[in-house]
């Protein structure tokens, strides 16, 4: 056996020196690129909550039909009739005093009246005022006043905009810390059944402009300048957002770990603006004045932010289903296991299925060299309908979600194998039982 020259082991331990560098660069760039994953994946799931309120904002200042769709239910909430019906009383009474009566009695009766007034007076006034009261509340109760409500939402929402100006006008607006609703075609419709039930005096109510609170508190103010940031960001921090957090998985040196992490980071931040929600609710009811109706503030918040919660709702069953995916289609071997049984329950379904005669043919193993693309195709499928929805709630991502499973079952039982060749016969009548040729 030759000695091993100079430069022969020179080379060997020059390789060896290589392949240890090597080993220790590579852990050191896995770690920047898993710390820098990390950063952009966290920073999606900070960006989570404020694209949820950007992308709200942004709805309700562009889109007619979300405003009012947003607020049209208030119509039907009794607390909220009560208080628009009490609202509008006030602002009737204040145009139709009891002592305006008087003037409709001929003046060879006014003394006699003057002197019971002065006993029946409050009872009067207060019998009058039960009785707007009671027509107003005709009206708000009435079929007609969802149509009402409609309308005002609709020229409000020509001048919703000037809430995030703090310029207010036309049927919203901003006095210091509050949101105020104009119910003058409310009054207009009161008047006329007034007038329509012997009360003719009030033909003479000039037209009244009254205002119904929607939002009070201290924040308003505050509230302005962000809706002003929100309204701009709307569009474009949930798209930074989603950057992030493809960028992080990208940058991932396991991807379906970084996509488990940064679905279920999302899903959690969506989650805790949903809490957040809850915990401002009671804080801007406690903080109300005194002399505002708590269940009309309590139904008017709780619509105002329907939408935010159906959003949280929606991402947290996203979240779920795109973490339970990503879990599904890695290595691990409880998913291995949940494959594996879904193939072979699959699999003997279509077994079944060419026991009774059912022949998949060329179809079969088409959808067998295909299924990759085809699977890949009904997820970009199901991707692209999310996207271009609306505005999606839990519900339509549950249902995309079944369906795209169900289509990914049909491939499944399509995927027939082409069948093996048949050996040959050696001519002594082994093998598929038939003799040999003569």
């Amino acid at each position: 056996m030759t000695a091993e020259s100079p430069d022969e082991s020179e080379v060997a331990a020059l390789r060896a020196r290589v392949a240890s560098l090597e080993s220790q660069e590579k852990p050191r760039r896995h770690r920047v690129r898993s710390f820098f994953a990390v950063v952009l994946i966290v920073l999606a799931a900070l960006l989570t909550p404020l694209a949820v309120v950007a992308s709200w904002s942004r709805a309700q200042v562009t889109d007619t039909n979300r405003f009012v769709s947003t607020l049209a239910p208030l119509s039907s909430d009794p607390a909220v009739q009560g208080a628009v019906a009490n609202r509008a009383t006030n602002a009737i009474m204040e145009q139709l005093p009891v002592s305006d009566l008087l003037n409709e009695v001929a003046p060879p009766d006014r003394p006699a009246l003057n002197a019971a007034l002065g006993r029946i007076g409050p009872a009067l006034t207060d019998g009058l005022t039960g009785f707007v009261h009671d027509q107003v509340l005709n009206v708000v109760q009435s079929d007609a006043f969802a149509g009402i409500w409609e309308n005002i939402l609709r020229n409000a929402h020509a001048t919703f905009t000037k809430v995030l100006t703090g310029q207010g006008g036309g049927a919203v607006q901003v006095k210091g810390d509050t949101v105020t609703l104009d119910l003058a075609p409310v009054i207009t419709q009161v008047k006329d059944r007034l007038v329509a039930n012997g009360v003719g005096l009030a033909a003479k109510i000039p037209e009244v402009h009254t205002d119904f609170v929607l939002v009070q508190s201290d924040a308003v103010k505050k509230a302005q300048t962000g809706l002003r940031l929100l309204d701009v960001a709307g569009l474009w921090v949930p798209v930074l957002a989603v950057l992030c957090a493809v960028g992080g998985i990208l940058l991932a040196v396991h991807h379906r770990r970084a996509t488990v992490g940064a679905a279920l980071g999302m899903a959690f931040a969506a989650v805790l603006l949903g809490i957040g929600l809850t915990v401002f609710r009671a804080l801007y009811l406690d903080k109300l004045p005194a002399d505002v109706d708590q269940a009309a503030a309590m139904a008017v918040y709780d619509t105002m932010v329907r939408y935010l919660r159906a959003a949280v709702r929606m991402l947290l069953a996203l979240g779920i289903v795109i973490a339970l995916a990503a879990w599904l289609t890695g290595s691990g071997r409880r998913a291995g296991w949940v494959r594996q049984l879904w193939q072979a329950g699959l699999g003997a379904v279509r077994r079944a299925a060419e026991g009774i005669g059912m022949r998949l043919g060329p179809v079969g193993r088409f959808v067998h060299r295909r299924k990759a693309w085809l699977g890949w195709g009904a997820v970009l499928v199901a991707a692209i309908v999310l996207l271009t929805w609306g505005y999606p709630t839990a519900v339509v991502v549950l249902w995309i979600a079944v369906v795209l499973l169900a289509v990914l079952a049909v491939l499944e039982f399509l995927d027939t194998p082409p069948e093996e060749p048949v050996a040959p016969s050696d001519g002594t009548g082994g093998g598929d039982g038939k003799a040999g040729p003569a």
